[in-house]
């Protein structure tokens, strides 16, 4: 059993050992989707050897390591996220797996990105600034503040009301 810190050498053994409980966390954390378990688990394993994510002995090891994957697991929804928002921003959607079924569909999506793009610019330049480097650059929030040279919770209120202001942009152009 483990006591306050950890040898190196028993990082592996101690892993596999926890190995069950933490992919069932894992899969909890990722709403039971097992292939982002998967993925997430395989991400806090690496951040652990490769020391990206340090145990100090603080807590148990357990407890440390479910941290590691909720958090993994929260970047992950969130880069999930961005790469939805990201695509709608730029106008460059992920392949849709079922083709348009006609010209319609077509001339729906085409306005979709033209709504979108159209409404970008009538942001305030803050807010669009914020936007764009959070979805279109995929920073976080707070590297979006030091390349402003504005305060992190400065940052989050133009985040917030950016999407806030484009949501009712896009829906004022749907009437």
């Amino acid at each position: 059993m483990l006591q306050n810190a950890m040898a190196a050498p028993d990082l592996p053994g101690e892993l596999e050992r926890l190995h069950p409980a933490s992919f069932s966390w894992a899969l909890t954390c990722c709403g039971r989707e097992r292939e982002e378990a998967e993925d997430v688990l395989q991400t806090s394993y690496m951040k652990l050897l490769d020391g990206r994510a340090r145990f100090d002995g603080r807590s148990t090891l357990k407890s440390f390591l479910f941290g590691v994957i909720l958090r993994t697991a929260a970047e992950s929804r969130r880069r999930h996220r961005l790469e939805r928002w990201r695509g709608a921003i730029l106008g460059l959607r992920a392949p849709d797996p079922t083709p348009p079924h006609g010209p319609e569909e077509l001339a729906s999506r085409s306005e979709e990105v033209a709504r979108l793009r159209g409404a970008l610019p009538r942001l305030p330049r803050r807010q669009r600034q914020v936007l764009e480097l959070v979805f279109g650059q995929e920073m976080t929030i707070a590297e979006a503040a030091d390349v402003l040279g504005i305060g992190i919770g400065s940052a989050r209120t133009h985040y917030d009301r950016g999407k806030k202001r484009l949501a009712r942009e896009l829906d004022r152009g749907r009437r």
